[in-house]
């Protein structure tokens, strides 16, 4: 994923990031059918798929992380 790239996952929105992720995990099954068939053109395409995958879920995962801490602020100051 080229840099430009990387800046337009950040701003994407957690439902196009899922979705995102899981276009690339399809494409990722599909290289690693035609690997196993040998059929498979650039084979380090699968290597920069897990990358942009593992980007993904790392963005995310901060996401889910920001509304569960916002969700227990907001518990914690119902209970005061």
């Amino acid at each position: 994923m080229a840099k430009d790239k990387k800046n337009d996952v950040k701003n994407l929105s957690y439902d196009e990031m899922v979705a995102k992720r899981n276009e690339l995990k399809k494409q990722y099954m599909d290289l690693r059918f035609q690997s196993v068939l040998g059929h498979v053109e650039n084979p380090m395409q699968k290597r920069a798929i897990r990358k942009d995958i593992a980007r993904l879920n790392t963005l995310i995962h901060m996401q889910d992380l920001e509304k569960f801490r916002a969700a227990a602020r907001e518990a914690i100051s119902a209970k005061n």
